[in-house]
């Protein structure tokens, strides 16, 4: 039971700063709710594939970020806007801040060090944080922006019947 209750808090707290950040991103409102699903789904799934699956988080955000543009380019015909819309504020929760963070501190510390031993040891802990956070960050912009590519004509099938309401009117 405790595993559920960690998979539930971390999908709640996704969801938490999905609308967040949708609400900051000037979303329409009635997108809001669909920005809270997919980074519920998207942040959970990253969750149960590393701590159950126990694999890497390169791999976890990517797959969780493929699921996102899967799921963002399903929902954009019912939202009635693109998937853009709800995709990005959704998947900004996985965004890998500890190895931003870790990656300037360990810079910060290659610059203040005296001994080369030293040095070394901070600019390896740069190096391996930077590099892995850029690539966390790559593969989730892959992951959530090949289904939108893939699935071109449902993608953009929702902008053209708004387009086409507005022309009407």
């Amino acid at each position: 039971m405790g595993l559920l209750f960690e998979i539930f808090q971390d999908m709640l707290f996704a969801a938490i700063a999905a609308i967040g950040f949708a609400s900051i991103s000037n979303t329409p409102f009635h997108v809001i709710k669909y920005c809270a699903l997919l980074g519920a789904v998207g942040h959970g799934l990253r969750f149960v594939l590393m701590n159950c699956a126990g694999w890497h988080i390169i791999v976890s955000a990517t797959l969780a970020a493929l699921v996102i543009g899967s799921l963002s380019v399903l929902y954009a015909p019912k939202a009635k806007c693109p998937p853009e819309t709800f995709s990005f504020p959704s998947l900004l929760p996985m965004i890998p801040g500890m190895y931003a963070y870790r990656t300037v501190q360990g810079l910060v510390m290659c610059l203040s060090s005296q001994d080369e031993s030293v040095f070394n040891h901070y600019f390896y802990l740069m190096s391996y944080n930077g590099i892995t956070c850029f690539i966390i960050v790559a593969g989730m912009v892959v992951g959530v922006t090949l289904p939108i590519f893939i699935f071109k004509r449902i993608s953009f099938s929702a902008t053209r019947e708004i387009l086409k309401g507005s022309y009407n009117d």
